[in-house]
């Protein structure tokens, strides 16, 4: 039976790292895939040590950890592969930003896979130790890199025919791409506002204008320095990356230019839905505002003629005619509609 081994709970998980529901931990898997164009093998592993007999029998050597909260597991790999401590820490300690390192005999990349869970975006932090005939991945996202097992598998492609810089090419474009369902889930967000903003402008529009922005700062944090990490792989100078992989490189730089270009026009088209908001709120409140100045405007005089004839003088000539109750209320009434096709001619009302 393969070796699995339960999650340790996280001393504290930083914001947008996948983590095991509490109570449900997920066991930590080993598995192997080794191939050259004409064979292919697989296997799951029971320890770090075959896994590292296996590396160099076939072409290609992929070996996925799917979980990353056993340390001790972790520790064992870095050990028996050689890799650089500094790199083992950034995989223990979760939430890293995206980001490459070139220690010689292996290249360290860390990358953000989005995953969206009912309406909220979490990031997973995604490790690929890139050597000469390997490819080692840290990860916990399940089997988010299924796509690539099976091409493969089933030798689709040119995957088989390359080597394991083009691996890491896959595993990586296959993380950018997975952007791109949830910037058009985004944009479904967005126009459901704009359509609502249409038909009721209410309060809860400026909530839901603050979870997307929230969702695109997310996004934005880890897909500009993914560009970064892209652009210096495409760019580096070392014997493990071959001239002819950094042109897939350009392609996935490419993807993550777009994608960043997405982030940065629907949060200009966020500002100017609140911005239109903001203005109907006000145009609003306008209305209201002139409503209640015209009614005031016509109780002014109304007011003055009530206030002249309230006063206590005895020698008032108009207290002692019997009519004269009904000319002042005629009166007021006749300033009244005076004053309401004044300002109904002004177009005021």
């Amino acid at each position: 039976m393969p070796r699995s081994r339960r999650r340790r709970s996280p001393p504290g998980a930083l914001p947008g790292t996948l983590i095991a529901e509490e109570g449900a931990p997920r066991e930590v898997r080993l598995t192997l895939v080794s191939y050259s164009p004409e064979d292919y093998g697989e296997m799951e592993a029971e320890s770090v040590e075959q896994c590292f007999r296996q590396v160099g029998k076939r072409d290609v050597t992929w070996i996925n950890v799917d979980g990353t909260q056993d340390a001790e597991l972790l520790v064992e790999i870095g050990e028996r592969f050689g890799f650089h401590p500094l790199a083992l820490e950034d995989v223990i300690n979760t939430g890293q930003r995206p980001k490459v390192e070139d220690f010689g005999d292996h290249i360290f990349i860390t990358a953000g896979l989005p995953h969206k869970s009912a309406t909220v975006t979490n990031l997973c932090q995604v490790n690929i130790f890139l050597g000469p005939n390997f490819v080692l991945t840290i990860h916990d996202a399940g089997d988010a890199f299924e796509p690539i097992h099976q091409r493969i598998k089933e030798n689709r492609g040119r995957i088989r025919k390359m080597k394991a810089d083009y691996l890491a090419y896959a595993l990586i474009d296959i993380v950018v791409d997975q952007y791109f369902p949830i910037m058009e889930s985004v944009g479904d967000q967005i126009e459901s506002i704009e359509d609502e903003l249409q038909e009721n402008p209410s309060p809860e529009i400026v909530k839901g204008i603050r979870e997307i922005k929230r969702e695109l700062i997310l996004i934005r944090s880890s897909i500009w320095p993914m560009r970064e990490v892209i652009n210096s792989l495409q760019r580096e100078e070392s014997e493990i990356i071959a001239d002819t992989t950094n042109l897939y490189f350009r392609d996935v730089y490419d993807h993550t230019i777009q994608i960043a270009d997405i982030v940065e026009s629907y949060r200009d088209i966020l500002s100017e839905i609140f911005n239109v908001y903001l203005s109907i709120t006000a145009n609003s409140t306008n209305e209201v505002m002139k409503i209640l100045t015209i009614f005031a405007t016509i109780f002014i005089p109304l007011t003055f003629i009530v206030g002249i004839y309230g006063m206590n003088f005895e020698f008032m000539p108009e207290l002692k005619w019997r009519p004269a109750y009904f000319i002042v209320l005629g009166l007021m009434v006749g300033v009244a509609v005076v004053m309401l096709r004044f300002f109904r001619k002004r177009g005021w009302m």
